[in-house]
């Protein structure tokens, strides 16, 4: 059912006539790294200018002052219906429930910058849902972008257990069971190729796809034009995936040279999710139980020296974009608009890149420009360019010196909607959703 009362338009939104302006910004160019002096305009949700030009009458304009512009965040590892700790997930619960989580935590990632997520489990696929309300819909909500995996797939008694996933055993189960998320809705889909660290049973090494499981789930991916993504602990499962086609891989709590080196070879992805093992006491304060803090601190020097052996086959420079080397790109697999360390849950694990030796220009890459490319919509968002989405953040420090520099976002603006403002003048801009 469509909305029938759908948000007022205003400057720079879809719909409206008239333009948003950022005047007298520096903006970051996530690509290469470089920043440059320049207004930018955004018209129906689009961004129109990069460069100099002169508002028109009833556009309206933002004085930033010198200022920093850069693209909305993209988190690719997220969960929005997750509950900590994991066993106290209510298999049964109602969509609706579901879905009222999902938003509340869509809403939190939005005001904290992230202005896209990919989900990768949602129980009741409340993500496509709700990406479905906000879209197909027209309903007036405030959330991020989503591409959505509904549930994610694994084997009877693996790492999914306990949580809202789909279960399958065998190639014929696992087709059928990627087919039925395609078929709901899902933009890709995920998969446990080994086990991880949220059981005390299990192990992230330890393999659990066969080879033709995966090679069924490939196949119905390239059956919808889209791809897998895998929870992937050790290195082994890795080389067996690339051998089928997968190539966007999450954690890599274990990798060793050989297969940094085949990974790099294939261009593969990789979301480190650095959260997940370097922040103890956010889990402790979230519900996690004393030993999956344990264990997730046991395996963080694992962890840590994993993804920097990766960081040696990244593509770190401009102009490495486009050969050989994995592509490292940023997901928290927390909740990315939480709040940790004095920021959010997002920025956090950007800034761990960075302290971890990715070099602030891949790093700041990894969660905008990066990411999006990882899902193919590097065309559409994930850079400040024309023709681009008009999702922008104004931060007061410059994120080509540290990453850290997001921690002053004041800004969020969405397909030309201002989101939250600081600045001066934006109150108008910014009221709440149906005034």
């Amino acid at each position: 059912m469509r909305n029938t009362n759908p948000r007022p338009a205003r400057p720079g939104m879809p719909g409206h006539p008239a333009t948003l302006w950022l005047r007298g910004g520096q903006v970051v160019d996530v690509v290469t790294g470089t920043v440059s002096t320049a207004d930018v305009a955004v018209f129906d949700g689009r961004i129109t200018t990069v460069g100099t030009a002169e508002p028109q009458p009833g556009d309206s304009v933002l004085e930033l002052e010198g200022r920093y512009v850069v693209p909305g965040l993209v988190s690719v590892h997220t969960h929005l219906t997750i509950v900590y700790p994991f066993d106290d997930t209510d298999v049964n619960e109602s969509s609706a429930a579901s879905a009222l989580r999902a938003a509340s935590r869509a809403r939190d990632a939005l005001w904290a910058g992230v202005t896209t997520v990919r989900t990768l489990d949602e129980q009741n696929r409340a993500d496509i849902e709700l990406r479905r309300a906000a879209v197909s819909n027209g309903w007036a909500l405030d959330v991020p972008r989503i591409l959505a995996s509904g549930r994610a797939i694994g084997i009877t008694g693996g790492h999914g257990k306990g949580m809202a996933c789909s279960y399958a055993d065998g190639h014929d189960e696992f087709l059928k069971a990627a087919r039925q998320e395609l078929e709901a809705g899902a933009n890709h889909i995920k998969v446990f190729i080994t086990g991880g660290i949220a059981h005390a049973d299990e192990s992230f090494n330890g393999a659990q796809m066969t080879t033709d499981e995966m090679r069924a789930v490939v196949r119905a991916t390239r059956e919808h034009n889209t791809y897998v993504v895998a929870h992937a602990g050790g290195g082994e499962a890795i080389r067996e995936a690339m051998t089928v086609g997968i190539n966007r891989f999450e954690h890599g709590y274990d990798l060793d040279e050989q297969t940094v080196t085949e990974m790099a070879a294939n261009r593969a992805y990789l979301t480190p999710t650095l959260s997940v093992t370097s922040c103890p006491q956010w889990m402790l304060d979230h519900g996690f139980t004393q030993w999956q803090a344990d264990l997730a601190q046991k395996v963080h020097v694992t962890h840590l020296a994993s993804i920097q052996r990766a960081f040696t086959r990244a593509v770190v420079k401009a102009d490495e974009l486009d050969g050989d080397g994995i592509r490292i790109v940023a997901g928290t697999d927390y909740l990315p608009g939480e709040p940790n360390d004095g920021t959010s849950c997002a920025v956090k694990e950007i800034e761990l890149l960075e302290q971890a030796g990715l070099p602030t220009e891949a790093a700041l890459r990894a969660g905008t420009w990066e990411a999006a490319r990882l899902m193919g919509r590097e065309n559409e968002f994930g850079s400040v360019r024309e023709g681009l989405a008009g999702d922008l953040l104004i931060l007061e420090e410059d994120p080509t010196v540290t990453v850290s520099a997001l921690r002053t976002i004041g800004t969020v603006i969405q397909a030309g909607r201002l989101v939250r403002s600081d600045l001066t003048g934006t109150q108008e801009l910014t009221k709440a959703v149906f005034a």
